[in-house]
């Protein structure tokens, strides 16, 4: 409907009313101006409020634009120095800056190669659950200045000429699998086998070069409780220093780090302290084997601690980071576990141990183990031995029987000079009496019967240009203490490349 307005020429009606309409129409008026007058107050208000927030959000914008110059500025320094077109950068950032480039390059290239590993086939187990297949091949050329009791992989000096040669045997091979769940925990398994293995004769550690099993762990893992069955090193011993030319025996073996691989079955528990602490107690079993060469008089090879018919027991309490391999770590152990000889005598061996790893200022760490208990030789101690045998020379036939008493440890200072390159410097000492070692001869043959003292000095470098490749340069010097025969000693250069896959 079109609507119609009054103009200037159309008249006005003339309003008319009483006086009582008036006074009403008077009270209206005065109440609709102070509302009018309460409205624009606040109004001034809001627009006082408006006003400022107008403010500081453009104080804010200015800030943000002095960022994104600030910004700007950083990506143009970034990009000359890629260009090389800066002639004042510094070439330490320059270095640090293409380093994480690399970095980056391989990490997208690792994507894709697992990418692509998606679409091809994968290896097919009996179960249907994941299996991967992984190793290390090492080439390792060594030099040693005195004879020594295994050339590739030597762990004492002796007297004689010296020698040089290459092997591949300390290669390493890999099976990771995992399986269900289990009462709700993730279940996982892994075998590690090398070409260290022997002809027989009870000991693994001659030339052979058979496939020999080194480590295998089965475990059930919950949030915070693991249980698991292994054949690894102990629990009292939970690291180990770098190296890669001392493989197929560990570093400082037989030089205060009880590595021998034994099986056990046990329980650890973390208790989270923080953000980024935790308590972790361990407690398991151990069966302990004999030391390499011990002598015997048994048709089949039964350890002295498998004759007592009592499994050995092994206990620690840590506290430590959030990560396994990095970060603060100090450790209590114990261990326990009773032996019969084929002499009919009975003997109990056991270990305090502690174990720590300190990170230190510029990127260092130092780590280390130290010990002292009686009877290692089955944990990797003892100079070889676990006792030493006495003729009665009033009773022909009758023998006495002495266990070993035994210190040592090792210490290892590391730093990562780089993300490619680490630098270690390790030191390790074990130590049987000299006196028990002279009235109980060791049971055990050969240049081990007598053997006191092996201690190990060494250092190396490794370098990895990729996540694949490994090289390493190592120096070692073996020092060897016989009661009956002076001391010897042994230069090692190792030289070593390695494929991981």
């Amino acid at each position: 409907m079109r609507r119609s307005y009054p103009g200037p020429w159309q008249r006005i009606p003339v309003l008319r009313c009483s006086i009582p309409g008036f006074a009403v129409l008077l009270c209206v008026s005065v109440s609709a101006l102070r509302a009018q007058t309460v409205s624009q107050g606040e109004l001034v208000k809001k627009v006082q409020l408006l006003t400022d927030a107008v403010g500081r959000a453009q104080s804010q914008v200015e800030e943000s634009q002095k960022e994104l110059a600030e910004l700007r500025r950083q990506l143009d320094e970034v990009r000359r120095q890629m260009n090389g077109g800066a002639a004042d950068a510094d070439p330490a950032d320059a270095e640090q800056l293409a380093t994480q480039v690399e970095a980056l390059k391989e990490n997208q290239t690792m994507q894709q190669s697992e990418i692509a590993t998606h679409e091809q086939s994968k290896v097919e187990s009996a179960s249907k659950y994941p299996v991967k297949i992984s190793g290390l091949i090492l080439l390792n050329a060594f030099v040693n200045t005195r004879q020594v009791d295994m050339p590739a992989a030597p762990t004492i000096a002796l007297d004689g000429p010296g020698s040089t040669g290459a092997t591949m045997r300390q290669t390493v091979l890999g099976i990771d699998a995992r399986g269900p769940h289990v009462f709700g925990a993730e279940s996982r398994a892994d075998v590690r086998t090398d070409f260290f293995g022997s002809t027989g004769g009870g000991t693994s550690y001659d030339t052979a070069g058979l496939l020999r099993l080194r480590t295998a762990h089965a475990d059930l893992d919950w949030d915070k409780t693991e249980v698991f069955f292994s054949l690894d090193r102990p629990v009292i011993n939970p690291t180990q220093p770098d190296s890669l030319t001392a493989v197929a025996i560990p570093p400082l073996s037989w030089s205060g780090n009880l590595w021998v691989w034994n099986p056990q079955f046990g329980v650890t528990y973390d208790q989270p302290l923080g953000s980024t602490e935790r308590l972790r107690m361990q407690g398991g079993l151990i069966d302990v084997a004999d030391p390499p060469y011990t002598a015997t008089t048994a048709v089949y090879p039964v350890s002295t601690a498998e004759l007592s018919r009592w499994p050995g027991v092994e206990a620690r309490l840590a506290m430590a980071g959030d990560r396994e391999d990095r970060g603060f770590q100090l450790g209590a152990s114990g261990y326990f576990a009773q032996h019969r000889t084929v002499y009919g005598a009975q003997f109990d061996s056991w270990a305090g141990t502690l174990d720590y790893r300190q990170p230190l200022p510029g990127r260092m760490e130092l780590s280390g183990n130290a010990y002292r208990g009686l009877a290692l030789g089955g944990l990797g101690g003892g100079a070889y031995k676990d006792y030493g045998v006495r003729a009665d020379p009033d009773n022909p036939g009758n023998f006495y029987v002495r266990a070993f008493d035994d210190v040592g440890g090792w210490a290892q200072l590391k730093e990562r000079a780089t993300e490619r390159i680490e630098l270690n410097g390790a030191f390790g000492l074990d130590n049987v009496p000299a006196g028990q070692v002279t009235r109980y001869p060791g049971a055990t043959v050969g240049n081990y019967q007598y053997l006191a003292r092996t201690q190990t000095f060494m250092g190396n470098i490794i370098y990895s240009p990729s996540a694949w490749l490994q090289f390493s340069v190592e120096y070692r010097h073996l020092g060897s203490f016989q009661v009956d025969a002076p001391a010897a000693t042994s230069n090692i250069v190792g030289v070593v490349a390695g494929y991981k896959f």
